[in-house]
């Protein structure tokens, strides 16, 4: 079968030769990932657009199937693949938004990616390659996910995976962590690795003068120390030559300078967006206008890569904007700049970095309009990103109410308008945590008639939209579900091509039991996103429910091959195999998902069916009597353990069990089995009623037997 290997080793003639020392499949591609090349994804988008062309003449149904994973990684095959359908913000004039992208964006993005390539090597058919991926311990963490999840799905039979790093692990991306690049080294690869040695590369940018390195360069002329410095520039100055790095910094900084402006110069001359989000801002900001060119081409690249849900390098991009921008002469830059990190930084659940941002921006300006956002945006901190610990209804109470303060003393009445309606649509937030709703719907209607009044139809559409949206929410949460669903269709009239409406307005649908309807929804929301893990299952539950075992079986499937740890599906899929009696199917999901979470009382109450079905009565018993110690609510655990009451003869414990279940669920299947145990005590009357009930909704013919019995046996009872 073959592994996957991780190289480690400071120099990349190190990493070459201990690679050459593995019997390796033909190689797929080697690609650089040092982010600042291109920015997120740069081993990604170097994979497609080496494979791409191929890949797309040979399976042409790859580009609408993963053109959202495709243009994301790669916008170059912009025109090769559909477009990504655009959205109301995206549409937008003044570039404001009001939703973003889920974390878990970029996550769903590397599975679809690894798709595309596992696709394109099984239409390729001649046996496995290799895909060799170089400075990774410098990529972007939407890199360290692609790279985790090939390692994770690929089989080395298939690619094998050949991760190069610096000597050492990888550092993990700061804030939460969808997946482990470090931990899914250790696990799925071999490691070859070589002790560091004395003189690693490091940045170039803090190079003062000509004295590192001097005696490397000492006594060549002026022409060969250019050249050398300008091949260094070349490799966006992640070469590991130490020649060319001695002679760079051997440059006097105008001279360097002049090198980086010459440099972004020949990249814009390109014409390939990537660029801008790596090669181009870095070489704009070590370049001779870092002020100017360095922070306009910073803050582009921070927008992109906000507005795609590429956060950890939106907010790298704008902490380093803020750190060559002047503040004093362009502080509506330096807030854009800021405020899109402490934006990004919330994202990707880095809030306590995201406060320290706004702190900073209240101690310095004395602008109404920044504190007035700063309040707005530290109030989500505590409504919305802070953990439990954190979070703090009072405290966002206190800076909503001071954004709402400020946004009544603007002098514009539209913008005074829109800015109180948006901020009280926070405080509508808060009331919804703290279980209020009708005071949250209050606010927002409050809000929605308001903007109508003062504004004109078409003004501030996105916001006027966002709260109809979350209403939409409200209602759901409150049980207004005719209501929620008619907002939910309202926002999608105006703003059809957002995955998250269809999603939403799919679950509404299933409460009301309008399955088949939800089906199309949830099929829409995974046209218009890369695979999501939560459509499939909802998806899943659904057919289960209109009687499409097979369809919810796939659905479960695919939930699980994109996200292994997920319990329901594990549940579910468990639940699922018994009922097809694949016995030792249901056991490994039992199995794999009481590993993930110990004590979900729904997998013990399944691993004891599979017990019962096993023969283990006692064990059985064990697993149930756990389970309805965690939750004695569950009316499946008290049926099958009165079940098995039952048949080892204890009448009382079976009678005591099944009559919990009765009034817990209550549903024909568990009256039937009482019934049958009541008919067994003798208690004649009692397993009569029960035989009734089920004859009420089902046209059991055993039960109708057994009825005749239980009245003949009390019949014959009152007679004697």
């Amino acid at each position: 079968m073959g592994s996957h290997y991780w190289i480690s080793a400071d120099r990349r003639a190190d990493r070459d030769r201990l690679r050459a020392g593995i019997d390796l499949p033909p190689l797929l591609a080697r690609v650089e990932a040092h982010r600042r090349l291109r920015g997120p994804y740069t081993a990604a988008g170097a994979v497609l657009r080496a494979i791409g062309a191929d890949a797309l003449a040979r399976c042409p149904e790859l580009g609408p199937r993963h053109h959202i994973e495709i243009l994301t990684a790669a916008p170059e095959f912009e025109g090769a693949v559909p477009p990504i359908e655009s959205t109301l913000e995206q549409e937008s004039e003044s570039g404001a938004r009001t939703r973003y992208q889920a974390r878990l964006h970029t996550l769903r993005l590397a599975h679809g990616l690894a798709e595309f390539l596992r696709d394109y090597l099984t239409a390729l058919g001649d046996g496995p390659r290799t895909l060799v991926l170089e400075d990774v311990q410098e990529a972007d963490p939407t890199d360290h996910e692609f790279v985790a999840v090939l390692l994770q799905r690929l089989s080395p039979s298939q690619l094998t995976v050949v991760v190069g790093t610096a000597a050492g692990p990888p550092a993990e991306a700061p804030g939460p962590v969808s997946i482990s690049l470090p931990e899914t080294l250790r696990e799925r690869t071999v490691r070859v690795d070589e002790p560091a040695g004395p003189g690693a590369p490091g940045d170039p940018a803090d190079a003062e003068g000509s004295g590192s390195g001097g005696s490397l360069v000492e006594g060549l002329d002026e022409a060969t120390l250019g050249g050398l410095a300008r091949a260094y520039v070349a490799t966006e100055c992640t070469g590991d030559d130490p020649r060319q790095r001695a002679a760079y910094q051997s440059l006097s900084a105008a001279d360097r300078a002049a090198l980086h402006d010459e440099r972004r110069l020949a990249l814009l001359a390109r014409g390939e967006r990537s660029l801008l989000l790596g090669a181009v801002p870095y070489h704009a900001e070590q370049g001779g206008d870092p002020a100017g060119a360095g922070a306009a081409a910073l803050r582009e690249a921070q927008l992109y890569c906000k507005n795609l849900g590429l956060y950890h390098a939106a907010a790298e991009l704008g902490e380093r904007g803020r750190a060559v921008v002047d503040r004093a002469s362009r502080p509506e830059l330096w807030w854009d700049l800021t405020g899109d990190v402490t934006t990004s930084l919330s994202a990707i659940g880095r809030a306590e970095e995201a406060e320290a941002r706004y702190d900073e921006a209240r101690a310095i300006s004395t602008d109404p309009l920044i504190h007035m956002h700063a309040a707005y945006g530290t109030a989500m901190l505590f409504a919305r990103h802070y953990g439990d610990q954190r979070r703090d209804a009072k405290q966002a109470r206190r800076w909503l109410n001071q954004a709402v303060a400020i946004a009544s003393l603007l002098p514009d009445p539209k913008e005074r308008a829109f800015y109180s309606v948006f901020h009280r649509n926070g405080i509508a937030l808060v009331e919804t945590r703290e279980g209020r709703p009708e005071e949250a719907l209050r606010l927002l209607n409050e809000g929605m008639a308001r903007l109508d009044r003062e504004l004109e139809p078409g003004e501030q559409l996105l916001h006027r939209t966002g709260l109809r949206y979350n209403r939409a929410q409200v209602y759901g949460m409150s049980g207004r579900l005719e209501e929620a669903l008619a907002d939910y269709s309202s926002v999608i009239e105006v703003d059809p091509n957002f995955h998250d409406h269809y999603f939403n307005r799919g679950n509404v649908l299933r409460r009301l039991g309008r399955n088949k309807e939800a089906i199309e929804d949830y099929e829409r929301a995974l046209r218009l996103s890369p695979p999501f893990p939560e459509a499939y299952y909802n998806r899943g539950d659904a057919r289960l429910e209109l009687g499409d075992v097979d369809g919810a079986l796939a659905d479960f499937d695919r939930v699980l091959e994109l996200d292994p740890e997920h319990v329901d599906a594990r549940l579910n899929r468990a639940a699922l195999r018994c009922d097809l009696d694949d016995v030792d199917g249901a056991w490994a999901d039992v199995t794999a998902g009481l590993a993930y979470a110990p004590e979900n009382p729904h997998l013990l109450c399944v691993k004891g069916r599979i017990l019962v079905e096993r023969g283990e009565a006692a064990a059985a018993r064990e697993v149930l009597t756990a389970a309805l110690g965690i939750d004695d609510g569950l009316a499946e655990a008290w049926a099958i353990r009165g079940g098995l009451g039952y048949e080892s003869g204890d009448l009382v414990a079976a009678i005591s069990d099944l009559s919990r279940a009765v009034e817990l669920l209550g549903t024909p299947e568990i009256r039937y089995n009482r019934a049958m145990v009541y008919q067994a005590a003798g208690r004649f009357a009692e397993a009569a009623a029960d035989y009734r009930a089920v004859l009420e909704v089902t046209d059991d013919v055993d039960a109708t037997a057994r009825l005749a019995d239980c009245l003949r046996a009390t019949s014959t009872s009152a007679a004697v």
